[in-house]
This record gives structure tokens, C-alpha cells and sequence, in this order.
């Protein structure tokens, strides 16, 4: 495909995004001149595609209500993100109850594909291996989604049916500051007008959401994602975990992600950035404690418990097990013969 092809079918995709778009905007985004993006306007209204003039200081092109794109076009770069985008997508459990849609989506993608790129891409999507996320992954209703995603981009309070981890339902209110996808699980972070709370809750034990009248105005700065994993790490668990770790947060979060553990660097005796050399303060909860050893022994770093003392013996036990097995022979060398 030539360059000004390519171009005037960039142009279009442009236009169709919808709004009016600038000739200078547009000329930024294709790499050329404003003469040539009028060029290409001429071109596509050539091909009876309705591209409308707009005159005045925040004038520019458009296209005409109604208007659809002419069948699927896309560039081998783009096919391949497609494709990898919906696989990735299925096989990292971040995609919506309606499982199908994505392998539907996919194949609809490869069936207008050339059958030389067709190929190329069969052999990329063969060849791929993907781990599964941890805890499994919660496909949420697509509507439900949906709903929220408008509700944060419009700053809108919404109400949702949700059900507990213990099996209760509840109607709540909540005014959604954002959508975060984390380990094959999708989350919503908001504030909770009734008990004036910030909360986060899965979208797969949400049933139904519904747009409520009014606006919110969000907190300035906040980061969604930081939200979502400050939350899953402070939750409620059977076991408080503290401890004393020497070594900086990113080593620390190599082995103990922020979503598991809230980590607190120690800052410097003269106020410089906290190093390896510096004790950092771990906190957790888990259910569990029987995974933290192994953790903690991966990190092959110098660590301090402060509680629960059931962790120390867990820890003594897993360091005995070690030693045990470093001072055990071979079979064969037991019996003093040679493999």
C-alpha cells in the first residue's frame, strides 16, 4: 500500500473517531502539510465518503452522521495487535462474561485477513505460551462494565447490586473514580457516599449497575491503580503480618507485590534516598502464612519478624527442612558406588 493511500485511510479512521478535527490537528498526526491534508479531504469525498467542511476559528473537517466505515482494512502491524490484543485478553482472564466474543472477534479479524499475512499470523499465535493469572481469573458482565466505564469517564454516581465474599447482597452508591485490571481480575474504585468511605469492589460480584441523576467531582491526583492495590493489601485477613526487611521496596516488591504488601522505606540518616543498606518495614495480611516462607527465603535478604510469632516457627521449620536436605548424600554415594 503507497504512503498517500495509507495516509487519506489514516484520515478516515481520523474522521471517524468522531468530533471535528482541525486541519492542523490532522496535518500533525499524518506527517504532512495542511495543503495536502486538504488533499486528501478532496480524495475521500471522491469516494462518496461525506466529509464535511466546518468553517470558523475552531473549524475543520468532520464526517457526516451516519456514516460507516467500508469493510475492515488493516496493515500487518495492526492485524498482528489486534489478534494478540484478544488473545492476550482471553487467555489473562480480562475479558467479560460473554467468553465467546473475543474468539468470535478473532476469528471475524483472520477470515478478511489476505491468506499470506493470515499465515504469518496463524504461526505468531501457534507458537505463544501463556501462564494463567494468579488466583484464577472473574469475568465480569459486559454491561456491567460498560456502565461503569461511563459512569468514571462522565463522573456520574452509579448504583450497583454487589454480593459479598460471604454470600450477602447489597445495593450501594458509588461514585467511581476508576477501572483497574490486576492478576486476571477486574476492580472498581470509588467512594462510597453512604458510609463516606473510598471502597474497592471485584466487577465479577457485581450483577447490575445503574446510572444515577448528578455529578461527582473526583479527588485531584489520584492514581486508580495505586488505589486498587493500597486496598488489596490492607483488606481484612486472618493473619497481620510485620516484619523488618533489610533491603529497598523494589527488591522487596521482586517477591512481594504492593497488592500483597505495603512496604515503608527508611530514609537515610542525612535525608538522601533510602538504599539496600536500610531496614524497610513490611506490612501484610494473609489468610495463610504458609507461602511467606519460601518468600521470605527467596528475597536472600536479612529479615526481622515482629509478628505473629506462628511466622518464626514456620520459618525455623522451613530452615530446618533446608539443612536437612544440603546434608543429605545421594543414594549412590551412601552405598559407596559410583553412578
Amino acid at each position: 500500500m503507497s504512503k498517500p493511500i495509507a495516509r487519506v485511510l489514516t484520515l478516515l479512521e481520523l474522521l471517524q473517531s468522531g468530533g471535528i478535527r482541525t486541519v492542523a490537528e490532522l496535518a500533525d498526526r499524518l506527517g504532512v502539510d495542511e495543503r495536502t491534508v486538504r488533499r486528501y479531504a478532496d480524495h475521500l469525498i471522491d469516494l462518496d465518503v461525506p466529509v464535511e467542511s466546518v468553517r470558523g476559528r475552531h473549524g475543520g473537517y468532520r464526517l457526516g452522521p451516519g456514516y460507516r466505515m467500508p469493510p475492515l482494512m488493516l496493515s500487518d502491524d495492526e492485524a498482528l495487535a489486534v489478534l494478540l490484543g484478544l488473545v492476550a485478553g482471553r487467555r489473562a482472564g480480562l475479558m467479560t462474561a460473554t467468553g465467546t466474543a473475543s474468539e468470535t472477534a478473532a476469528a471475524k479479524v483472520r477470515r478478511v485477513l489476505p491468506e499470506r499475512l493470515g499465515r504469518r499470523l496463524d504461526a505468531v499465535l501457534g507458537s505463544l505460551a501463556f501462564t494463567a493469572p494468579p488466583g484464577g481469573s472473574a469475568a465480569p458482565q459486559t454491561e456491567v462494565l460498560l456502565a461503569l466505564a461511563d459512569a468514571v469517564r462522565r463522573h456520574r454516581p452509579i448504583s450497583i447490586r454487589y454480593t459479598a465474599t460471604d454470600g450477602r447482597h447489597s445495593r450501594r452508591t458509588l461514585h467511581p473514580y476508576g477501572l483497574v485490571a490486576h492478576s486476571g481480575r477486574w476492580y472498581v474504585t470509588g467512594a462510597d457516599p453512604a458510609i463516606g468511605e473510598d471502597r474497592t469492589f471485584r466487577l465479577d460480584r457485581i450483577t447490575g449497575a445503574t446510572a444515577l441523576p448528578g455529578a461527582f467531582e473526583p479527588p485531584a491526583g489520584l492514581d486508580p491503580a495505586e488505589h486498587v492495590l493500597t486496598a488489596l493489601a490492607t483488606a481484612p485477613y486472618r493473619h497481620e503480618v510485620s516484619l523488618r526487611i533489610q533491603g529497598t521496596a523494589a527488591q522487596i516488591h521482586s517477591r512481594l507485590p504492593a497488592g500483597i504488601a505495603i512496604v515503608e522505606e527508611s530514609p537515610s540518616a542525612n535525608g538522601a534516598a533510602p538504599d539496600a543498606a536500610h531496614w524497610s518495614r513490611v506490612e501484610l495480611r494473609a489468610q495463610r502464612l504458609d507461602w511467606l516462607p519460601p518468600v521470605l527465603a527467596s528475597l536472600d535478604l536479612p529479615f526481622v519478624i515482629e509478628r505473629p510469632d506462628e511466622l518464626r516457627d514456620l520459618v525455623a521449620a522451613l530452615a530446618s527442612r533446608l539443612a536437612d536436605s544440603a546434608r543429605r548424600r545421594p543414594p549412590d554415594t551412601v552405598r559407596g558406588t559410583r553412578p
